[in-house]
């Protein structure tokens, strides 16, 4: 099997459907914290709009322009964001960099849908991508309980 063959088995038919269909795209009117990252190495970009009330999210947008990794994880993430604390954000992110990085367990509930995703870690320069939408999340989240 090539190379080439491999990449084109880790677009699934799972992955092509979330990134068909990402929830809360679009932008928030009245933001708390509102975050844009960008993966150096391929230029996906994500940017994160969120409300915070009460220690959770309130409020979810996201701009989304990735590749359909990028795309499948913010699905993933747009679905599951409202209603968690700053801290299940950070453990989701953290686990999904360990999955990809070292084969770590599955991001916690309700992040467990970024399994889908585990093939993806034999690509590391897709991992920045991957990783956009929570590494967003996680920096809005603190940035809308300062500020």
């Amino acid at each position: 099997m090539t190379a080439e063959t491999d990449l084109i088995k880790l677009y699934s038919g799972r992955i092509l459907e979330l990134a068909a269909d990402i929830p809360h795209l679009g932008r928030l009117d009245a933001p708390d914290a509102s975050v844009k990252k960008r993966s150096p190495l391929c230029g996906s970009t994500v940017t994160v709009d969120l409300n915070m009330r009460d220690g959770k999210v309130s409020g979810y947008a996201q701009d989304v322009k990735a590749c359909a990794l990028g795309q499948a994880a913010a699905s993933v993430v747009g679905g599951a964001i409202v209603g968690q604390t700053p801290e299940q954000i950070g453990a989701a992110r953290d686990a999904l960099r360990d999955m990809l990085k070292s084969d770590g367990p599955t991001p916690p509930a309700p992040f467990e849908g970024l399994e889908v995703l585990r093939p993806a870690s034999a690509y590391k320069n897709r991992h920045a991508s991957i990783l956009l939408a929570l590494d967003a999340a996680v920096e809005a989240a603190a940035e809308a309980q300062t500020g």
